[in-house]
């Protein structure tokens, strides 16, 4: 008799605060035994530490998972296949394996590159939405993304800011990390300084707002996102 395979759960778990979990993250999570949490080169798993936060962690199988920051495709690639093999070996035994993503699982997500290595391979998985980081940004900052006939853009913050900040509405930048400088230096040739604003590691101990970007905070982050309103 062939034992069933078990289930990926991609699972988002919000920005950084453990009280924006869903109670669906939270109950996936307390019935997966298995939670596998990306890991950083110093050994940091801030995902876990947030579930942490949100419920208990007695009795599981945690399995860490080395991902590379790269801008090397075959780099990240071949991260994304050890990371998906790793997790593949609790599937095949029947055992289900829940990973938990800041943010929500559709937008920039980790997790969303282990689902398609591991559905090609006749795995099942399941997407758990979470609150999104820009979402939980703009109401630590007290404003609305949009109004009922305004577009909204989402970009990663390394991308190309020029064309960006030129288009209509909202413009939300995003992991601007390393960036920032050139991102706040693109907003004055644009004229929008007094537009934007930003928050860094939302919801977490180390959170900062910055409502001021023609001085760029040095102690501001990957997790770093600007709003730049219309």
């Amino acid at each position: 008799m062939e034992l069933k395979r078990g289930v990926f759960y991609c699972v988002g778990i919000g920005p950084g605060d453990p009280e924006l979990l869903t109670l669906k993250a939270v109950r996936t999570l307390e019935r997966c035994p298995v939670v596998a949490v990306p890991r950083t080169k110093s050994g940091e798993t801030l995902a876990l530490e947030i579930v942490r936060g949100a419920m208990p962690l007695e009795g599981k199988t945690i399995l860490p998972l080395d991902f590379s920051m790269s801008r090397d495709h075959a780099v990240l690639r071949a991260a994304h296949q050890r990371a998906a093999e790793a997790v593949e070996a609790h599937l095949a035994a029947g055992r289900d394996v829940a990973m938990p993503n800041l943010g929500d699982v559709s937008i920039y997500s980790t997790c969303a590159y282990l689902m398609d290595i591991l559905t090609a391979r006749g795995y099942e998985a399941v997407m758990i939405p979470g609150v999104p980081s820009f979402c939980a940004v703009a109401a630590r900052l007290g404003t609305s993304l949009t109004t009922m006939h305004a577009a909204l853009h989402i970009f990663p913050g390394s991308g190309a800011v020029e064309e960006q900040l030129d288009l209509p509405g909202t413009k939300v930048l995003m992991k601007s990390g390393k960036q920032l400088p050139q991102v706040a230096e693109a907003l004055g040739r644009k004229g929008l300084l007094d537009r934007a604003a930003m928050v860094w590691n939302c919801g977490l101990p180390e959170e900062g707002v910055c409502r001021d970007l023609s001085k760029v905070p040095e102690n501001a982050g990957y997790f770093a996102t600007i709003i730049v309103k219309e």
